[in-house]
Protein backbone atom coordinates (compact mmCIF):
# COMPACT_ATOMS: atom_id res chain seq x y z
CA UNK A 1 0.00 0.00 0.00
CA UNK A 2 1.34 3.44 -0.84
CA UNK A 3 1.64 6.35 1.59
CA UNK A 4 -1.63 8.11 1.95
CA UNK A 5 -2.88 11.09 3.90
CA UNK A 6 -6.16 10.34 5.60
CA UNK A 7 -8.31 13.39 5.05
CA UNK A 8 -11.78 11.90 4.74
CA UNK A 9 -14.12 14.45 6.25
CA UNK A 10 -16.65 11.78 7.13
CA UNK A 11 -14.09 9.84 9.18
CA UNK A 12 -12.90 12.95 10.94
CA UNK A 13 -16.46 13.91 11.73
CA UNK A 14 -17.23 10.46 13.09
CA UNK A 15 -14.71 10.80 15.90
CA UNK A 16 -14.82 14.55 16.41
CA UNK A 17 -17.37 14.37 19.19
CA UNK A 18 -15.29 11.91 21.19
CA UNK A 19 -11.66 12.65 20.42
CA UNK A 20 -11.64 16.28 19.35
CA UNK A 21 -14.08 17.54 21.93
CA UNK A 22 -12.36 15.66 24.75
CA UNK A 23 -8.74 16.48 24.01
CA UNK A 24 -7.15 19.65 25.42
CA UNK A 25 -6.35 22.00 22.56
CA UNK A 26 -2.65 22.49 21.86
CA UNK A 27 -3.07 24.82 18.90
CA UNK A 28 -0.29 27.01 20.28
CA UNK A 29 2.24 24.27 19.40
CA UNK A 30 4.48 25.01 16.45
CA UNK A 31 3.12 23.02 13.48
CA UNK A 32 4.57 19.56 13.06
CA UNK A 33 4.06 16.29 11.22
CA UNK A 34 3.19 12.83 12.53
CA UNK A 35 3.60 9.54 10.65
CA UNK A 36 1.18 6.78 11.62
CA UNK A 37 2.42 3.31 10.63
CA UNK A 38 0.00 0.38 10.80
CA UNK A 39 1.55 -2.46 8.80
CA UNK A 40 0.79 -5.93 10.16
CA UNK A 41 2.56 -9.19 9.43
CA UNK A 42 0.58 -11.11 12.07
CA UNK A 43 -2.75 -10.55 13.77
CA UNK A 44 -4.56 -7.47 12.50
CA UNK A 45 -6.67 -5.41 14.91
CA UNK A 46 -10.04 -4.16 13.68
CA UNK A 47 -9.45 -0.98 15.71
CA UNK A 48 -6.59 0.23 13.49
CA UNK A 49 -8.80 2.48 11.27
CA UNK A 50 -10.36 3.93 14.42
CA UNK A 51 -6.92 4.68 15.81
CA UNK A 52 -5.76 6.40 12.63
CA UNK A 53 -8.92 8.50 12.45
CA UNK A 54 -8.60 9.48 16.12
CA UNK A 55 -5.06 10.73 15.61
CA UNK A 56 -6.15 12.64 12.53
CA UNK A 57 -8.84 14.33 14.54
CA UNK A 58 -6.37 15.19 17.28
CA UNK A 59 -4.07 16.65 14.64
CA UNK A 60 -6.80 18.89 13.23
CA UNK A 61 -7.40 20.37 16.66
CA UNK A 62 -3.78 20.53 17.82
CA UNK A 63 -1.72 21.87 14.94
CA UNK A 64 -0.15 18.71 13.54
CA UNK A 65 -0.73 16.95 10.25
CA UNK A 66 -0.98 13.20 9.92
CA UNK A 67 0.31 10.88 7.21
CA UNK A 68 -0.88 7.28 7.57
CA UNK A 69 0.84 4.42 5.78
CA UNK A 70 1.39 0.69 5.71
CA UNK A 71 4.26 1.04 3.26
CA UNK A 72 7.56 0.29 5.00
CA UNK A 73 9.37 2.17 2.22
CA UNK A 74 8.45 5.30 4.17
CA UNK A 75 11.30 4.39 6.53
CA UNK A 76 14.17 6.16 4.82
CA UNK A 77 16.43 8.74 6.36
CA UNK A 78 15.21 11.47 4.04
CA UNK A 79 11.50 10.73 4.49
CA UNK A 80 11.58 10.29 8.27
CA UNK A 81 13.35 13.62 8.68
CA UNK A 82 10.11 15.51 8.01
CA UNK A 83 8.26 13.90 10.94
CA UNK A 84 8.61 14.86 14.57
CA UNK A 85 7.24 11.52 15.77
CA UNK A 86 6.11 8.14 14.38
CA UNK A 87 3.13 6.21 15.79
CA UNK A 88 3.17 2.41 15.49
CA UNK A 89 -0.59 1.74 15.50
CA UNK A 90 -0.99 -1.92 16.57
CA UNK A 91 1.68 -3.15 14.18
CA UNK A 92 2.49 -6.87 14.39
CA UNK A 93 5.34 -9.11 13.26
CA UNK A 94 8.37 -8.19 11.15
CA UNK A 95 7.40 -5.00 9.36
CA UNK A 96 10.78 -3.41 8.47
CA UNK A 97 13.75 -4.80 6.57
CA UNK A 98 17.38 -4.25 7.64
CA UNK A 99 17.82 -1.00 5.71
CA UNK A 100 14.56 0.41 7.05
CA UNK A 101 15.52 -0.61 10.58
CA UNK A 102 18.84 1.21 10.28
CA UNK A 103 17.12 4.38 9.07
CA UNK A 104 14.56 4.27 11.89
CA UNK A 105 17.16 3.63 14.60
CA UNK A 106 19.20 6.59 13.35
CA UNK A 107 16.05 8.72 13.32
CA UNK A 108 15.27 7.87 16.96
CA UNK A 109 18.82 8.19 18.28
CA UNK A 110 19.14 11.50 16.44
CA UNK A 111 16.13 13.03 18.20
CA UNK A 112 13.00 11.54 16.62
CA UNK A 113 9.94 10.31 18.48
CA UNK A 114 8.11 6.98 18.77
CA UNK A 115 4.64 6.18 20.11
CA UNK A 116 3.77 2.49 20.35
CA UNK A 117 0.09 1.60 20.69
CA UNK A 118 -1.09 -1.80 21.98
CA UNK A 119 0.21 -4.45 19.52
CA UNK A 120 3.30 -2.35 18.79
CA UNK A 121 4.72 -4.60 21.53
CA UNK A 122 3.96 -7.60 19.28
CA UNK A 123 6.39 -6.37 16.63
CA UNK A 124 9.99 -6.97 15.46
CA UNK A 125 10.99 -9.64 17.99
CA UNK A 126 14.31 -10.30 16.27
CA UNK A 127 15.45 -6.65 16.27
CA UNK A 128 17.21 -5.83 19.59
CA UNK A 129 16.94 -2.06 19.15
CA UNK A 130 13.18 -2.28 18.80
CA UNK A 131 13.00 -4.18 22.06
CA UNK A 132 14.88 -1.32 23.71
CA UNK A 133 12.62 1.22 21.99
CA UNK A 134 9.25 -0.30 22.88
CA UNK A 135 10.45 -1.26 26.37
CA UNK A 136 8.95 -4.77 26.60
CA UNK A 137 7.62 -7.34 24.16
CA UNK A 138 4.17 -8.97 24.29
CA UNK A 139 3.90 -12.39 25.96
CA UNK A 140 0.18 -13.25 26.28
CA UNK A 141 -3.24 -11.87 27.15
CA UNK A 142 -6.45 -13.04 28.81
CA UNK A 143 -9.96 -12.29 27.53
CA UNK A 144 -11.12 -8.69 27.18
CA UNK A 145 -12.39 -7.54 30.58
CA UNK A 146 -12.61 -4.63 32.98
CA UNK A 147 -9.58 -3.80 35.13
CA UNK A 148 -8.38 -1.04 37.44
CA UNK A 149 -5.46 1.04 36.23
CA UNK A 150 -3.22 2.68 38.82
CA UNK A 151 -1.97 6.03 37.50
CA UNK A 152 1.55 6.31 38.92
CA UNK A 153 2.53 9.65 37.33
CA UNK A 154 -0.13 12.36 37.16
CA UNK A 155 2.28 15.07 36.00
CA UNK A 156 3.13 13.70 32.56
CA UNK A 157 1.05 15.41 29.81
CA UNK A 158 -0.33 12.02 28.77
CA UNK A 159 -1.74 11.17 32.21
CA UNK A 160 -2.20 14.54 33.95
CA UNK A 161 -5.96 14.49 33.23
CA UNK A 162 -6.51 11.15 34.96
CA UNK A 163 -7.36 10.38 38.56
CA UNK A 164 -5.32 8.12 40.82
CA UNK A 165 -7.19 5.11 39.40
CA UNK A 166 -8.96 4.49 36.13
CA UNK A 167 -11.42 1.64 35.57
CA UNK A 168 -11.64 0.64 31.91
CA UNK A 169 -12.23 -2.35 29.62
CA UNK A 170 -9.52 -3.51 27.24
CA UNK A 171 -7.36 -6.47 26.28
CA UNK A 172 -4.64 -6.57 28.92
CA UNK A 173 -1.23 -7.62 27.67
CA UNK A 174 1.28 -9.52 29.75
CA UNK A 175 4.88 -8.73 28.78
CA UNK A 176 8.01 -10.83 28.47
CA UNK A 177 9.91 -8.55 30.85
CA UNK A 178 9.15 -5.76 33.28
CA UNK A 179 10.12 -2.39 31.74
CA UNK A 180 10.27 -0.59 35.09
CA UNK A 181 14.06 -0.70 35.40
CA UNK A 182 14.68 0.97 32.02
CA UNK A 183 11.56 3.12 31.53
CA UNK A 184 9.47 5.60 33.52
CA UNK A 185 6.17 3.89 34.33
CA UNK A 186 3.13 6.15 34.02
CA UNK A 187 0.38 3.61 34.71
CA UNK A 188 0.13 0.00 35.83
CA UNK A 189 -2.57 -2.64 36.25
CA UNK A 190 -4.00 -3.81 39.55
CA UNK A 191 -3.73 -7.53 38.84
CA UNK A 192 -6.19 -8.33 41.63
CA UNK A 193 -8.90 -6.40 39.75
CA UNK A 194 -9.09 -8.84 36.81
CA UNK A 195 -8.16 -12.38 35.82
CA UNK A 196 -5.13 -13.45 33.79
CA UNK A 197 -2.33 -11.11 34.86
CA UNK A 198 1.04 -12.90 35.01
CA UNK A 199 3.48 -10.21 36.13
CA UNK A 200 3.51 -10.98 39.85
CA UNK A 201 1.67 -7.87 40.95
CA UNK A 202 3.94 -5.32 39.22
CA UNK A 203 2.29 -4.85 35.83
CA UNK A 204 3.24 -1.66 33.93
CA UNK A 205 0.82 -0.86 31.10
CA UNK A 206 1.97 2.61 29.94
CA UNK A 207 5.48 4.04 30.10
CA UNK A 208 7.94 6.45 28.50
CA UNK A 209 11.72 6.71 28.11
CA UNK A 210 14.51 8.48 26.28
CA UNK A 211 16.92 6.83 23.85
CA UNK A 212 19.93 9.04 23.22
CA UNK A 213 18.33 12.24 21.80
CA UNK A 214 15.02 10.55 20.96
CA UNK A 215 11.85 9.95 22.96
CA UNK A 216 9.72 6.81 23.27
CA UNK A 217 6.20 6.24 24.63
CA UNK A 218 4.26 2.98 24.79
CA UNK A 219 0.76 2.16 25.96
CA UNK A 220 -0.88 -1.24 26.15
CA UNK A 221 -4.32 0.37 25.81
CA UNK A 222 -6.09 0.44 22.45
CA UNK A 223 -7.26 -3.05 21.49
CA UNK A 224 -10.95 -2.18 21.32
CA UNK A 225 -12.59 0.01 18.71
CA UNK A 226 -14.37 1.88 21.50
CA UNK A 227 -11.02 3.02 22.95
CA UNK A 228 -10.64 5.65 20.25
CA UNK A 229 -13.80 7.53 21.22
CA UNK A 230 -12.91 7.44 24.93
CA UNK A 231 -11.87 10.99 25.85
CA UNK A 232 -9.48 9.78 28.56
CA UNK A 233 -7.66 7.58 26.07
CA UNK A 234 -7.51 10.15 23.26
CA UNK A 235 -6.11 12.71 25.71
CA UNK A 236 -3.47 10.13 26.61
CA UNK A 237 -2.58 9.69 22.94
CA UNK A 238 -2.34 13.44 22.46
CA UNK A 239 0.01 13.76 25.42
CA UNK A 240 2.14 10.92 24.06
CA UNK A 241 2.37 12.54 20.62
CA UNK A 242 3.20 15.99 22.01
CA UNK A 243 5.83 14.55 24.35
CA UNK A 244 7.59 12.45 21.71
CA UNK A 245 7.37 15.30 19.17
CA UNK A 246 9.09 17.55 21.74
CA UNK A 247 6.23 20.01 21.94
CA UNK A 248 6.11 19.48 25.69
CA UNK A 249 8.68 18.15 28.16
CA UNK A 250 8.26 15.57 30.91
CA UNK A 251 10.38 13.48 33.26
CA UNK A 252 10.71 10.06 31.61
CA UNK A 253 13.86 8.93 33.40
CA UNK A 254 13.70 5.42 34.88
CA UNK A 255 14.17 4.86 38.61
CA UNK A 256 17.74 5.70 39.49
CA UNK A 257 19.56 2.38 39.84
CA UNK A 258 21.75 1.85 42.85
CA UNK A 259 24.85 -0.23 43.42
CA UNK A 260 27.06 -1.62 40.69
CA UNK A 261 26.44 -3.09 37.24
CA UNK A 262 29.05 -5.41 35.72
CA UNK A 263 29.62 -5.75 31.96
CA UNK A 264 31.89 -8.33 30.36
CA UNK A 265 34.29 -6.75 27.88
CA UNK A 266 33.60 -9.33 25.17
CA UNK A 267 29.78 -8.93 25.49
CA UNK A 268 29.70 -5.79 23.36
CA UNK A 269 26.74 -5.05 21.06
CA UNK A 270 28.84 -3.48 18.32
CA UNK A 271 32.52 -2.85 17.69
CA UNK A 272 35.06 -1.13 15.51
CA UNK A 273 38.16 -3.32 15.26
CA UNK A 274 37.95 -5.26 18.54
CA UNK A 275 37.91 -9.06 18.65
CA UNK A 276 37.16 -11.59 21.37
CA UNK A 277 40.35 -13.02 22.91
CA UNK A 278 40.75 -16.11 25.14
CA UNK A 279 42.63 -15.80 28.44
CA UNK A 280 42.37 -18.40 31.20
CA UNK A 281 42.59 -15.93 34.12
CA UNK A 282 39.89 -13.67 32.64
CA UNK A 283 36.39 -13.76 34.10
CA UNK A 284 34.63 -16.31 31.90
CA UNK A 285 37.91 -17.00 30.07
CA UNK A 286 37.45 -14.26 27.44
CA UNK A 287 38.15 -10.55 26.96
CA UNK A 288 37.69 -7.77 24.46
CA UNK A 289 41.11 -8.03 22.82
CA UNK A 290 43.36 -7.15 19.90
CA UNK A 291 42.69 -3.49 20.69
CA UNK A 292 44.45 -0.91 18.52
CA UNK A 293 44.39 2.89 18.54
CA UNK A 294 40.91 4.31 17.79
CA UNK A 295 39.15 0.94 18.09
CA UNK A 296 35.89 0.95 20.08
CA UNK A 297 33.18 -1.23 21.60
CA UNK A 298 29.57 -0.29 22.44
CA UNK A 299 26.97 -1.56 24.90
CA UNK A 300 23.24 -0.90 24.48
CA UNK A 301 20.49 -0.44 27.07
CA UNK A 302 22.89 0.93 29.70
CA UNK A 303 21.47 3.19 32.40
CA UNK A 304 23.92 6.06 32.83
CA UNK A 305 21.53 8.41 34.62
CA UNK A 306 23.07 8.00 38.08
CA UNK A 307 26.54 6.66 37.26
CA UNK A 308 29.42 8.08 39.28
CA UNK A 309 32.43 5.92 38.50
CA UNK A 310 33.77 2.89 36.67
CA UNK A 311 36.31 0.19 37.49
CA UNK A 312 37.93 -1.51 34.49
CA UNK A 313 39.75 -4.85 34.72
CA UNK A 314 42.54 -4.86 32.16
CA UNK A 315 45.62 -6.81 31.08
CA UNK A 316 48.47 -5.71 28.83
CA UNK A 317 51.82 -6.86 27.55
CA UNK A 318 51.64 -4.04 25.01
CA UNK A 319 51.97 -0.30 25.10
CA UNK A 320 48.93 0.34 27.29
CA UNK A 321 46.91 3.46 26.58
CA UNK A 322 43.62 5.02 27.66
CA UNK A 323 39.93 4.15 27.66
CA UNK A 324 37.46 6.94 26.93
CA UNK A 325 33.87 6.45 28.11
CA UNK A 326 31.49 8.26 25.74
CA UNK A 327 27.71 8.56 25.65
CA UNK A 328 25.74 7.58 22.55
CA UNK A 329 28.52 7.33 19.96
CA UNK A 330 32.29 7.20 19.48
CA UNK A 331 32.29 11.00 19.36
CA UNK A 332 29.58 11.50 21.99
CA UNK A 333 29.95 13.33 25.29
CA UNK A 334 33.10 12.29 27.16
CA UNK A 335 32.00 10.96 30.54
CA UNK A 336 35.51 10.15 31.78
CA UNK A 337 38.79 8.49 30.78
CA UNK A 338 41.30 6.26 32.51
CA UNK A 339 44.91 5.30 31.79
CA UNK A 340 45.75 1.62 31.31
CA UNK A 341 49.34 0.54 32.11
CA UNK A 342 51.34 -2.44 30.90
CA UNK A 343 50.48 -5.09 33.51
CA UNK A 344 53.40 -7.42 32.67
CA UNK A 345 51.55 -10.02 30.57
CA UNK A 346 48.28 -10.66 28.78
CA UNK A 347 47.25 -12.95 31.65
CA UNK A 348 48.02 -10.46 34.44
CA UNK A 349 44.93 -8.41 35.27
CA UNK A 350 44.68 -5.15 37.18
CA UNK A 351 41.84 -2.80 38.07
CA UNK A 352 41.89 0.87 37.05
CA UNK A 353 39.25 3.36 38.18
CA UNK A 354 37.90 6.74 37.16
CA UNK A 355 34.92 8.89 38.02
CA UNK A 356 32.21 9.37 35.40
CA UNK A 357 29.69 12.09 34.57
CA UNK A 358 26.06 10.90 34.44
CA UNK A 359 24.19 10.94 31.11
CA UNK A 360 20.68 10.42 29.75
CA UNK A 361 22.05 8.25 26.93
CA UNK A 362 21.25 4.55 26.95
CA UNK A 363 24.32 3.43 25.01
CA UNK A 364 27.90 3.48 26.28
CA UNK A 365 30.94 3.52 24.00
CA UNK A 366 34.46 2.61 25.11
CA UNK A 367 36.96 4.26 22.76
CA UNK A 368 40.59 3.19 22.95
CA UNK A 369 43.66 5.36 22.41
CA UNK A 370 47.37 4.56 22.38
CA UNK A 371 50.46 3.96 20.28
CA UNK A 372 51.27 0.77 18.43
CA UNK A 373 49.24 -2.42 18.11
CA UNK A 374 47.41 -4.56 20.67
CA UNK A 375 47.34 -1.95 23.43
CA UNK A 376 45.51 -3.91 26.16
CA UNK A 377 42.60 -6.29 26.78
CA UNK A 378 39.40 -5.37 28.65
CA UNK A 379 38.12 -8.23 30.79
CA UNK A 380 35.16 -6.45 32.38
CA UNK A 381 34.05 -3.10 33.73
CA UNK A 382 31.79 -2.14 36.61
CA UNK A 383 29.59 0.97 36.67
CA UNK A 384 29.21 2.34 40.20
CA UNK A 385 26.30 4.58 41.18
CA UNK A 386 26.45 5.25 44.92
CA UNK A 387 28.80 7.78 46.51
CA UNK A 388 29.56 8.93 50.03
CA UNK A 389 31.44 12.23 50.21
CA UNK A 390 33.40 13.31 53.27
CA UNK A 391 34.94 16.72 53.86
CA UNK A 392 38.60 16.39 54.71
CA UNK A 393 38.24 18.48 57.89
CA UNK A 394 35.21 16.45 59.10
CA UNK A 395 37.27 13.63 60.61
CA UNK A 396 36.08 11.53 63.55
CA UNK A 397 39.62 11.05 64.81
CA UNK A 398 43.05 12.15 63.65
CA UNK A 399 46.75 12.39 64.39
CA UNK A 400 48.76 15.51 63.55
CA UNK A 401 46.24 17.34 61.35
CA UNK A 402 44.79 20.83 61.68
CA UNK A 403 41.89 22.57 59.94
CA UNK A 404 43.16 24.97 57.26
CA UNK A 405 41.19 27.79 55.61
CA UNK A 406 41.21 28.06 51.82
CA UNK A 407 38.66 30.12 49.89
CA UNK A 408 38.48 27.80 46.84
CA UNK A 409 37.93 24.70 49.02
CA UNK A 410 34.47 23.18 49.34
CA UNK A 411 33.11 24.88 52.46
CA UNK A 412 36.24 27.04 52.66
CA UNK A 413 38.23 24.56 54.77
CA UNK A 414 40.49 21.53 54.35
CA UNK A 415 42.36 18.96 56.37
CA UNK A 416 45.74 20.71 56.38
CA UNK A 417 49.25 20.89 57.83
CA UNK A 418 49.66 17.22 56.88
CA UNK A 419 53.05 15.67 57.61
CA UNK A 420 54.50 12.21 57.00
CA UNK A 421 52.62 9.47 58.93
CA UNK A 422 49.71 11.70 59.97
CA UNK A 423 46.27 10.16 59.60
CA UNK A 424 42.54 10.92 59.73
CA UNK A 425 39.63 8.54 60.42
CA UNK A 426 36.03 8.82 59.15
CA UNK A 427 33.09 6.77 60.42
CA UNK A 428 29.69 5.94 58.94
CA UNK A 429 30.89 4.62 55.59
CA UNK A 430 29.97 1.45 53.69
CA UNK A 431 33.05 -0.27 52.30
CA UNK A 432 31.23 -3.51 51.44
CA UNK A 433 30.46 -2.46 47.85
CA UNK A 434 33.03 0.27 47.33
CA UNK A 435 34.55 0.44 43.85
CA UNK A 436 36.91 3.40 44.11
CA UNK A 437 37.69 6.78 45.61
CA UNK A 438 37.94 10.31 44.28
CA UNK A 439 40.20 12.75 46.15
CA UNK A 440 40.29 16.55 45.86
CA UNK A 441 43.52 18.09 47.12
CA UNK A 442 45.92 21.00 46.83
CA UNK A 443 49.65 21.27 47.47
CA UNK A 444 52.48 23.75 47.34
CA UNK A 445 54.63 21.21 49.17
CA UNK A 446 56.37 18.00 48.14
CA UNK A 447 53.18 16.01 47.68
CA UNK A 448 53.05 12.35 48.69
CA UNK A 449 50.62 9.46 48.95
CA UNK A 450 47.36 8.65 50.72
CA UNK A 451 46.65 5.13 51.89
CA UNK A 452 42.99 4.15 52.34
CA UNK A 453 42.77 1.67 55.23
CA UNK A 454 39.77 -0.14 56.75
CA UNK A 455 38.89 0.24 60.42
CA UNK A 456 42.11 1.77 61.75
CA UNK A 457 45.29 3.54 60.66
CA UNK A 458 46.97 0.11 60.44
CA UNK A 459 43.94 -1.76 59.05
CA UNK A 460 43.65 -3.56 55.72
CA UNK A 461 45.03 -1.50 52.82
CA UNK A 462 42.24 -0.80 50.32
CA UNK A 463 44.23 1.33 47.88
CA UNK A 464 46.89 4.03 47.54
CA UNK A 465 46.82 7.26 45.55
CA UNK A 466 49.69 9.61 44.72
CA UNK A 467 49.02 13.35 45.16
CA UNK A 468 51.39 15.75 43.39
CA UNK A 469 52.25 19.41 43.91
CA UNK A 470 49.37 21.37 42.32
CA UNK A 471 51.18 24.72 42.15
CA UNK A 472 49.66 26.40 45.23
CA UNK A 473 47.62 25.69 48.33
CA UNK A 474 44.60 27.27 46.60
CA UNK A 475 44.89 25.22 43.40
CA UNK A 476 42.82 22.05 43.69
CA UNK A 477 42.93 18.94 41.56
CA UNK A 478 41.06 15.64 41.57
CA UNK A 479 42.22 12.07 41.03
CA UNK A 480 40.65 8.64 41.45
CA UNK A 481 41.78 5.10 42.28
CA UNK A 482 40.10 1.69 42.62
CA UNK A 483 39.57 0.38 46.16
CA UNK A 484 39.14 -3.11 47.57
CA UNK A 485 35.94 -3.91 49.46
CA UNK A 486 35.87 -4.50 53.20
CA UNK A 487 33.28 -5.11 55.93
CA UNK A 488 34.51 -2.20 58.08
CA UNK A 489 32.32 0.89 58.53
CA UNK A 490 35.16 3.36 59.05
CA UNK A 491 37.92 4.41 56.67
CA UNK A 492 41.30 5.85 57.60
CA UNK A 493 43.43 8.05 55.36
CA UNK A 494 47.11 7.61 56.18
CA UNK A 495 49.54 10.14 54.71
CA UNK A 496 53.14 9.56 53.61
CA UNK A 497 55.78 11.72 51.93
CA UNK A 498 58.83 13.85 52.53
CA UNK A 499 59.32 16.57 55.11
CA UNK A 500 56.99 19.48 55.79
CA UNK A 501 53.35 19.99 54.86
CA UNK A 502 52.69 17.49 52.07
CA UNK A 503 49.20 18.48 50.80
CA UNK A 504 45.73 19.50 51.97
CA UNK A 505 42.69 17.22 51.61
CA UNK A 506 39.56 19.18 50.65
CA UNK A 507 37.19 16.21 50.29
CA UNK A 508 37.02 12.61 49.13
CA UNK A 509 34.22 10.40 47.80
CA UNK A 510 33.85 6.65 48.22
CA UNK A 511 32.09 5.39 45.09
CA UNK A 512 30.34 2.05 44.84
Amino acid sequence: MTIRTWLAAATVGLLAAGALGAAPASAADAPYKVLVFSKTAGFRHSSIPNGIAAIQTLGSANNFTVTATEDANAFTTANLAQYQTVVFMSTTGDVLNDTQQTAFESYIRGGGGYVGVHAAADTEYSWPFYGTLVGAWFASHPAIQQATVNVEDRAHPATAHLGATWVRTDEWYNYQSNPRTTAHVLASLNESSYSGGTMNGDHPITWCKTIDSGRSFYTGFGHTEESYTDPNFTKLLLGAIRYTAKRVDADCSPPAPSGNSVYQGEAFNSTGGVQVASHGPAVGGQTAGFIDNNDWIAYNNVNLSAVKGVTVRVASAGAGGTVEFRAGSTTGTLLGSVAVPNTGSWDTFRDVFTTLTASTSTSLYLVFRGNGGSLFDVDQFTLARNATTKQGEAWSSMSGLQVASHGPAVGGQTAGFIDNNDWAGYTGVNLATVAGARVRWSSAGPGGTVEFRAGSSTGALLGTIALANTGSWDTFREAAIPLSTNSATSVYLVFHGGSGSLFDIDEFSLIG
